[in-house]
This record gives structure tokens, sequence and C-alpha cells, in this order.
């Protein structure tokens, strides 16, 4: 079984701040950076005519910054720090140019733009926090700019702004919910198996390469099974497809409900099942796999009428023993499977270890 080439849409997705993956981020930041930038090489020149000198020398070093930080988000690893300074900055180049005595009542619509950029760059959590005290700030600097409301046209002003920027804040605070919900359901769909409800086969890689990852750091070992249902096409041939999908329904609750809380099983595809078995030594997850053996191999299901007994047969791989790469250790689940089956099925094959004594259902790896 071959490792996914393409990155996990799921770990993809829990990583990423908000809707937007990494590189789409760094996109969206670097045509911020630039338009920024040129905006503010633009106010600079306008406002060395006004004869503000300290806000044109302010806003022209901005704009070089900015400029330069567009040519290297691409390679940056502090994206996120980034995003936060750039926003901070920005947000409070808003206020300034809110509080300079000849500003313009048009400068107050970017107190609007506050919200879209936080939660567009950073989520529904950090960019409200990030835009609300700033769109408060932006509603007290109008309202010393209106100096005060003591007419109904200034208290008109005054709730434009105010009730727009609060709708605004609103929506896009629901619009991230929503979005969030609706992307979580995707993602368990493109990671769950929809007869069993276990993790399929992309799911069950991408965690089995963060297992051996974390494995690598902390050098604590786990057992790789592969399991496969023992006569299957016989079931499907016999008793019809809706009985074979009752057995994998009830083979999937009983790997779900047996195993411990800290160990993975997934359907690999037809009436294969891997399991990763966390901190578990060999004799350990062999102990574990034959009791869940015995477990399946005593249940009848019924099915139109007719019992079904089914049993199944697994062939079990140790990290780091057997290999260190997710397809050296399936390589070597399989062809424990496959000896499992040729001794007989219903049986356990760890590799390289020799049977026990008085025990008939354990082949060591390899074995006819």
């Amino acid at each position: 079984m071959k490792t996914p080439k393409h990155p996990d849409l799921g770990a993809t997705l829990e990583q990423s701040r908000s809707g937007l993956r990494d590189n789409h981020r760094r996109s969206l930041a670097r045509l911020l950076f630039l338009f920024a930038a040129s905006a503010l090489a633009v106010f600079a020149v306008l406002q060395w005519f006004n004869g503000y000198a300290w806000i044109f020398a302010s806003e022209l070093s901005a704009s070089v910054l900015l400029f330069l930080g567009a040519m290297r988000l691409d390679a940056t690893p502090y994206l996120q720090r980034w995003i936060y300074t750039f926003l901070i900055l920005l947000f409070a180049f808003f206020l300034a140019i809110m509080l300079l005595p000849d500003a313009s009542v048009a400068a107050f619509v970017w107190v609007l733009m506050m919200p879209v950029l936080a939660y567009l760059l950073l989520g529904r959590r950090e960019g409200m926090i990030l835009s609300v005290p700033f769109m408060l700030a932006g509603g007290v600097v109008y309202y010393l700019y209106l100096g005060g409301v003591q007419s109904a046209s200034g208290m008109i002003d005054l709730l434009n702004l105010t009730l727009c920027g609060i709708l605004m804040q609103i929506f896009m605070h629901m619009y991230e919910l929503r979005r969030e919900e609706a992307e979580q359901k995707l993602v368990e769909l493109a990671r769950t198996d929809t007869l069993t409800g276990l993790a399929n086969r992309s799911a069950f890689q991408s965690t089995l390469a963060r297992t051996i990852a974390e494995g690598e750091r902390s050098g604590t070992g786990f057992a790789l099974v592969v399991m496969d249902i023992d006569h299957f096409k016989a079931v499907n041939d016999t008793f019809g497809h809706n009985a074979g999908d009752i057995v994998l329904r009830h083979i999937g609750r009983c790997l779900a409900e047996r195993l411990r809380t800290t160990d993975y099983v997934g359907r690999l595809g037809g009436e294969e099942f891997g399991l990763i078995l966390r901190d578990a030594k060999p004799a350990a997850a062999y102990e574990l796999m034959d009791e869940l053996r015995q477990r399946i191999a005593r249940q009848q299901l019924t099915c139109g009428g007719a019992n079904i007994s089914v049993t199944a047969s697994f062939g079990i791989a140790q990290w780091p023993e057997h290999g260190r790469e997710a397809e050296t250790l399936f390589s070597v689940a399989d062809g424990c499977l496959y000896s499992s089956k040729r001794a007989g099925r219903n049986r356990i094959a760890p590799a390289a270890l020799a049977p026990r004594a008085g025990q008939t259902d354990t082949v060591a790896g390899g074995a006819a």
C-alpha cells in the first residue's frame, strides 16, 4: 500500500487558522502588501503637498517595507507573525489618518474593512479578538470627529457608521461560523468510510504517517495490524451483497468497541481493515488481536432469516523493528496476513515471532 503523495485535507485544514490554506493566505497577504504599498506611496506624495512632511516620510518608509515584504512572503516561516504585524499596523494607520486635523469623512470607511481582513486572514476566533477593539476605537474617533451628537444629523451620521460596523462584524462572524461547520462536515465525509463509519484508506494512511513522525520524535513504538475477513466473497455470493454490508458494519463496530481510545482503526478497502495500536509491545498487540479474533468468530449475524458466521485473519508488524517507513510496515503486515491465510485462516501472524508452545493459531511471518 502506497502512502498518498498529496497533503491530507483534514490535517491541512486543522492546521490552518482560517478557511484559507497557507499557500492561499500567502497569496492574499502578498496582494494586500502590494496594494497597501502602492496606496501608501500615492498618499505619501499627497501628504507632501499637504505639508505633512513627517507623514510623507512615514508612509514612504512603510511603502518600501511592504514592497520588500511582499517579495519575501513565500519564503518566510513566520507567516502568522507577519499577518498579525501587518494588520495591527494597518488598523493603527486607519485610526491615525482619522485623527488628522484635516481628515476626510471618507477615511472612516476603512473601519468597515477591519473585520473583513481580520476574519479572512486569521479565522473566526483570532479575527474577532483583533478586529473588535480596533472597530470600537474607530467608533470613538468618529464620535470625536463629529464633535458630539447634539443635532439629529450628527446622531444619524454616528448611527450609520455604528450600525454598519456592528452588522459587518456580525455578518463576518456568522459567515465564518457557518463556513467552519460546513467545512468540518466535508472533511469528515472525505475522511470517513460511509458504510462502516470508520476512517477510510486515505485518512488511515495520513494517521499512520503522523504516528510514525510522533514515534520518531518520542521513540515510542507501535503495532500496525492488517485484518481481512475470511471467505468474504462467499458471504456475498451466498447471501447477497446486503448481507456483506451487514458483516462489514458488524466488523466495524467490533473493532471500534474493543480497541483502546489511543488506537486507530480504518477500512482500507473491500473486506480489509487496518489498525494502529499505539505504544503496544508485540505480546500485547498479539493478545489484543487474539481476543478480537475470538470475539468475531463466536458471534453470529442474522440476515433474511439466515445465520451468518465469519472469521478474520490478522498480520502484525511492529514499528520500528520491522521498518520505519509506512510502505515497509504495510509490506510486512500484508506478508504476515497472507501467511495466516495460507495456514488455514482465523489466525494471527506476527512478523518474526515464533509460535508459543501450545498455540496453534499463531504463525511466524512468512510461514506457509
